[in-house]
């Protein structure tokens, strides 16, 4: 079977793609609910609630341990890969959301005194834990729907 067409057959990685699509789904609804505003942007951005990384990745390591055993090297492998993942959104990721917030502020001043032309960075760019552990436990949740 050619890799295009087989890709979708793989039950494992089409549950992962539900799982992220449902967090980014809900980010919107989310969003729609808590400032009355429909942003369709938040389908493909990064951060916010529920985080779909976290929901990528738990449902992928839980997909496979449902599959293939939780003492499965296989398992254990996307579990050390969700486990990066994840700390890395709610680190790295975080506190870059963090320093661009800061530096979006004295652009801010700096424009406001100077007249320089402004250029906001993104903020939203990581996750809190809750976001992250909210976007695990949905991965897991919809893995042991759909498998």
């Amino acid at each position: 079977m050619e890799f295009f067409p087989g890709i979708f057959y793989n039950r494992v990685f089409m549950v992962s793609l539900v799982a992220w699509a449902a967090a980014q789904s809900s980010k919107v609804i989310i969003l729609l609910i808590t400032t009355k505003k429909l942003d369709f942007g938040r389908l493909v951005g990064s951060g916010g609630m529920p985080s779909s990384h976290s929901a990528f990745v738990m449902s992928l390591s839980t997909g496979i341990g449902l599959m293939y055993g939780w003492e499965s090297s296989a398992f254990a492998i996307a579990l050390a890969f969700s486990l990066v993942v994840m700390y890395d959104a709610a680190g790295v990721r975080r506190s870059a959301g963090k320093q661009a917030e800061i530096l979006n502020i004295i652009i801010r001043e700096v424009v406001e005194h100077k007249g320089l032309k402004e250029e906001r960075l993104k903020e939203l760019i990581g996750h809190t834990p809750i976001e992250v552990i909210v976007g695990a436990i949905l991965g897991i949740i919809i893995a042991n729907l759909m498998l």
